[in-house]
């Protein structure tokens, strides 16, 4: 078989070093529904592919939106279940999208505050630096 025609494998050990998630992660992943199908080696051993490694890129991201496990899961279901749920995995993005807007409204409001106060911090510190 053609180098163009073979497809790199990795072990869970090889995934864990690559993307930061432990190997009982990657089990729960597969347990749960989230990781798809990993394919097996002759002797059991999960043999996952760089296709394995984007799914795993995206789910961090989901993961950093705070998008719920359960919701995770239910995105990972309907891409299985194929093209006819892209409408439904685009509610559930955009969903995801609106809430993670808000967060972040809330974030840049609550840093506003941060920022006014130590810089208030800031000016006494000067102020009490020249009166000495």
């Amino acid at each position: 078989m053609s180098q163009s025609l073979t497809q790199t494998r990795y072990t869970i050990s090889e995934v864990e070093a690559r993307t930061g998630l432990t190997q009982h992660t990657l089990r729960w992943y597969e347990r749960i529904g989230l990781m798809p199908h990993v394919d097996r080696s002759h002797s059991g051993q999960r043999r996952f592919t760089d296709k394995d490694l984007d799914w795993l890129a995206f789910v961090g991201k989901l993961r950093a939106t705070g998008m719920s496990v359960a919701d995770m899961v239910r995105y990972a279901e309907l891409v299985r279940e194929g093209e006819h749920t892209t409408h439904e995995r685009r509610e559930l993005l955009e969903r995801t999208r609106r809430e993670v807007r808000s967060r972040i409204t809330e974030l840049t409001d609550a840093l506003a505050v941060l920022d006014y106060k130590i810089d208030l911090y800031a000016m006494k510190s000067v102020s009490g630096k020249a009166q000495q």
